[in-house]
């Protein structure tokens, strides 16, 4: 396969309310390889969490995709529902969610519900079934797997049921994973332990990844390239270590300049002024300008810029370049 695995195209969420009609996610496009991992990344109610789960269709009502296409090796798949979407689930996407209790049945065995996927998406005996979630278990780093496969989730550490999860988001051998911050609930030392396992995996398996997260550090160390959303829309996109070394947004380089591991030393943090605004109060132009020391006229005038319009990289008029000081 030459193509992405997905593409995501001119996306649109939509959420009808009384007050009007909600925008979480605004004209977003992207795409992601076999093998490579995309962060997401931005601030609370950016649209990371909704536009991973429009991907794998798990859009609560009335939010629905209104506009655009997702496709999966070219096939549309934004469309889908019922039994289609179901058995696209699991067999073609997997889903790694924040907090492993919520997404493993405490009834079950890790065994249990481990060989009910694989038999729900392979054609596999019973007894190969068995086999193959053994062997999961062993891949994600599960000591013991043979004995620990008959374990309850709670038996488990929190570490280790996430471990549990990835292997039940991998089992049927998915083509795309989508991970909606896998390692926020862990301590420090058990979240590089999990992003070295999913980096792992998806180089020798070829998965293709959409790593959701609000942790610039969690990027900088998973992602081969990194989205960088802001209320609903695309403000940055590019390889990782551009973005990270080199970023042109001004909304992206505050949040660079506000992480510890990437200040550069300074004695003190800088912070980016003011809050995202509501989904019923974004501004017109750029949506960052009223937080934006660069605004100018045109930022606050449509029609707004997107990366389309600008250079490609990122969606600003007045983009920073390299070696420029930020304004605190």
């Amino acid at each position: 396969m030459t193509g992405p695995v997905l593409s995501v195209r001119d996306l649109v969420v939509e959420i009808p309310t009384r007050r009007g009609v909600l925008r979480p996610v605004d004209r977003v496009s992207y795409d992601i390889a076999a093998g490579e991992i995309l962060g997401v990344v931005g601030e609370s109610g950016a649209g990371k969490s909704m536009t991973g789960n429009a991907v794998i269709g798990l859009l609560d009502r009335p939010a629905r995709i209104t506009a655009g296409e997702i496709l999966l090796t070219g096939e549309p798949i934004h469309g889908l529902n019922g039994e289609a979407l179901r058995r696209l689930r699991g067999r073609r996407m997997g889903m790694i969610f924040q907090d492993p209790l919520t997404s493993l049945n405490p009834l079950l065995t890790v065994g249990d519900q481990l060989t009910e996927t694989i038999l729900e998406h392979l054609p596999v005996s019973a007894a190969e079934a068995r086999k193959r979630a053994i062997a999961a278990l062993e891949e994600v780093g599960i000591p013991a797997a043979r004995q620990r496969i008959g374990s309850y989730p709670h038996e488990f550490s929190g570490g280790m049921r996430q471990r549990v999860v990835i292997a039940l988001a991998l089992c049927a051998e998915p083509e795309l994973i989508v991970a909606d911050e896998p390692t926020t609930a862990l301590d420090v030392s058990v979240q590089a332990q999990i992003i070295a396992l999913l980096k792992r995996l998806c180089r020798e398996r070829g998965v293709a990844v959409m790593l959701v997260t609000h942790d610039m550090g969690v990027i900088a160390e998973a992602a081969d390239r990194v989205a960088v959303m802001y209320a609903g829309r695309l403000a940055e996109l590019g390889p990782v270590r551009e973005v990270v070394g080199n970023a042109r947004h001004p909304y992206t380089a505050g949040l660079m300049a506000s992480t510890p591991s990437a200040s550069g030393g300074h004695r003190r943090l800088r912070q980016i002024p003011g809050a995202m605004p509501r989904l019923d109060a974004v501004p017109d132009g750029c949506p960052f300008h009223p937080r934006c020391e660069r605004a100018e006229a045109r930022c606050r005038q449509a029609p707004e810029p997107m990366l389309q319009t600008c250079d490609g990289r990122a969606a600003c008029w007045f983009p920073v370049v390299a070696d420029e000081e930020v304004p605190a």
